[in-house]
C-alpha cells in the first residue's frame, strides 16, 4: 500500500468511526455529513471523495460490520474442520456460539437497527449468501439436508432468529444476553425437547 492510498484508507476509516459513534447517539435520519466531517476532522469535499451520500457510509458501516462477523465464525476452531468433526458440534444454536453473537449485535445494536431498516439498500442478502455458503452450507450437507431443501431451511432459522433479535434490540436489550439466548434455543427445538 503506498503512502496516498494508506493516508486516504485512514480518512475513510476516520469517517467510518465518527459515524457508528453519532449512530450511537442518534438515529441515522438525524445524522449529517456536517457532523460526520466535523467529528472525523475532515472536510465536506474530503467526504464526497470518498462517499456520494450518507447512504453509501451506511452502507459501507454494514458491510464492514456483517465481514467482522463473518470473519469472527470463520476462525473458530469448528470453522476449521467443518468436514470432519462429531456433528454435535456443528450444532450453533448453543450458549458458546450465540454469546459473541448477541454480544457483538449488542454493542452495535443501533448499527443494526439501521442495517435492518434499510437492508435493501445495504445489500443485507448478500451478506446472508456469503454467511450460508461458507458456514452453513457444509454443516446442512454433513446433516444430509438435501439441496433443494437447504434454502427454506435457512430462511426459517434466519428471519426467525433474527426477528428475535430485532424484538429484544428494540426493547432495549432489557433480557439478559443468557435469557435471550435461552428463548432463542426453545424455539427451535422439537417440542418434547422442551
Amino acid at each position: 500500500m503506498t503512502k496516498q492510498e494508506s493516508k486516504y484508507f485512514s480518512t475513510a476509516l476516520k469517517m467510518d468511526k465518527a459515524f457508528l459513534e453519532l449512530l450511537a447517539e442518534k438515529d441515522f435520519a438525524y445524522i449529517t455529513v456536517k457532523e460526520i466531517c466535523r467529528r472525523a476532522g475532515v472536510n465536506r469535499s474530503t467526504f464526497y471523495l470518498h462517499y456520494e451520500n450518507l447512504g453509501d457510509l451506511l452502507k459501507e458501516s454494514g458491510e464492514h460490520i456483517m465481514a467482522e462477523f463473518l470473519q469472527h465464525f470463520q476462525e473458530e476452531e469448528f470453522c476449521q474442520d467443518i468436514k470432519n468433526c462429531p456433528l454435535d458440534e456443528l450444532i450453533l444454536i448453543t450458549p458458546r456460539y450465540l454469546f459473541p453473537y448477541l454480544s457483538y449485535i449488542r454493542d452495535n445494536k443501533k448499527l443494526f437497527c439501521t442495517m435492518v431498516e434499510h437492508s435493501t439498500t445495504l445489500g443485507l442478502e448478500k451478506a446472508y449468501q456469503d454467511m450460508f455458503r461458507h458456514i452453513f452450507d457444509p454443516i446442512l450437507e454433513r446433516f444430509l439436508v438435501p439441496q433443494k431443501v437447504k434454502e427454506y431451511t435457512m430462511i426459517f432459522y434466519i428471519c426467525g432468529i433474527v426477528a428475535m433479535i430485532m424484538k429484544w434490540l428494540k426493547n432495549g436489550c432489557l433480557e439478559t444476553m443468557e435469557e435471550i439466548a435461552q428463548i432463542i434455543m426453545r424455539n427451535i427445538r422439537k417440542p418434547e425437547e422442551f
